[in-house]
């Protein structure tokens, strides 16, 4: 097949690449031309996974091609991703859907002829009609474009095997859908031979798919955070009743990691726009729990704060700290509303001169905060500091002996955040430890 993919950041650049994989002939469309001559050179403007392996195998292969022209993209295919972001607006939690209909106004001219146009965004259920009532009045083929829902769920750092082996696949659609549906079953048709999970409904489902997911993970992590709260006061083990419940199969382990909480660019602000999207229809009473899950969250960065003081006292000035941690979480570069971040500037603000290291967000968190300090090497970021402050679980830093550190600290003193360093081990090493979950 020959298929579009409108808007190449995390998502689309992924999907792209992904389905050219599949063996289909992609063309990517970005509206930032820088970005589409690094996509057409066979890099990614970011860091995910196996990424650049896919854009290299694909662009050299003539399979992927990456434009900032809408009318070159209407052009070459018949099948549509939209793959836009739609971030929080200014001073609210609703989703800005801006850039999605932009994309669409711009799209539209183009469409000639039958099209589908499916869209992977995140956004407020009641969408879709908007936008298919859009194409059906400024496309010159009108009713002949069809509108279909195809929401995502990606993990970023597995965000390619994610969509070359997703665990399920959601098609909506609005009534008479057998084209659209036709179509994107005969893109998805090496996925669905694989046995994967297809699920084809209406658009307001589909629409709420991720939202919904997202904000039963966020409530599931905030949940045994919650419980990591009760197990500092009482000297329980907050890892150990992770695990514990994780082996009833009602509730399950995965996703379940007591520590400092989730940020991202997705589960903050899905959680928001849920809870916002609720309240505009009047059910804003269903979304008590997530609000507590969006309070649990924002206490375990708090909550490291309080123990910093514990450590080095409520005057920080003068003092040094230093943050294993930038990114949102291992293996990505994406610092979006990164909890390590939040919790670093917080202590600068407060008067400690604060140093961050990280495998491959550094740049992206100087360009952000330019006021705190960085380090390349985490050993070497730890020289002359007063705490160590553990906020990303990247699996380079549990490699680290922490008999190297000790010297070179002026107090040898670790707060654990996430729950991954062998506390025992640092321990035996000569340092006070501490560590969210535990007493």
């Amino acid at each position: 097949m020959k298929l579009t993919v409108i808007g190449c950041g995390y998502l689309g650049a992924t999907h792209a690449a992904c389905m050219a994989e599949l063996g289909h002939e992609v063309l990517g469309m970005d509206s930032d031309i820088d970005k589409v001559h690094v996509l057409n050179s066979g890099k990614a403007p970011f860091f995910e996974r196996d990424l650049d392996n896919l854009l290299a195998k694909h662009t050299a292969s003539g399979r992927l091609k990456f434009t900032a022209s809408y009318a070159e993209a209407a052009e070459f295919a018949d099948l549509h991703f939209i793959a836009v972001g739609t971030p929080q607006q200014h001073g609210t939690a609703a989703y800005d859907l801006s850039h999605l209909f932009d994309a669409v106004t711009k799209l539209a001219p183009g469409l000639t002829r039958p099209a589908v146009v499916a869209v992977k965004s995140t956004v407020p259920v009641g969408t879709a009609p908007r936008v298919a009532e859009f194409l059906r009045e400024h496309a010159p083929a009108g009713d002949l474009v069809q509108v279909a829902w195809n929401p995502e769920f990606l993990r970023e750092s597995s965000a390619v095997e994610d969509t070359l082996r997703p665990d399920r696949l959601v098609l909506g659609f609005n009534a008479p859908r057998s084209w659209a549906e036709a179509l994107l079953r005969q893109a998805f048709g090496k996925i669905i031979e694989a046995g994967t999970p297809t699920i084809v409904t209406d658009w307001a489902t589909a629409e709420l798919a991720k939202g919904a997911a997202n904000s039963f993970l966020a409530t599931k992590i905030s949940f045994i955070n919650a419980m990591a709260e009760v197990c500092e006061k009482s000297g329980a083990n907050a890892a150990e009743l992770a695990d514990i419940l994780g082996h009833d199969i009602r509730i399950g382990r995965r996703g379940m990691r007591p520590g400092l909480g989730f940020g991202g660019g997705c589960l903050p602000k899905d959680l928001g726009g849920f809870i916002t999207r609720a309240d505009e229809l009047g059910a804003g009473e269903a979304t008590g729990i997530l609000r507590e899950a969006d309070a649990v969250n924002a206490r375990r960065r708090r909550r490291v704060i309080d123990l910093t003081f514990e450590e080095l006292g409520t005057d920080l000035r003068g003092k040094r700290i230093t943050v294993w941690g930038a990114a949102f979480k291992p293996e990505t570069d994406d610092i979006r509303d990164s909890p390590a971040l939040a919790v670093a500037q917080k202590l600068h603000d407060l008067g400690a001169t604060v140093t961050v290291t990280d495998p491959k967000a550094l740049d992206n968190a100087r360009k952000l905060h330019p006021e705190l300090d960085y380090a390349d090497d985490p050993i070497a970021a730890v020289e002359d500091a007063d705490l160590l402050l553990h906020l990303t679980e990247w699996p380079r830093f549990t490699r680290i002996d922490p008999r190297q550190l000790a010297t070179r600290t002026t107090s040898p003193k670790v707060i654990d955040a996430r729950g991954t360093l062998d506390l025992d081990r640092w321990r035996d090493a000569g340092w006070i430890t501490r560590a969210l979950g535990r007493s």
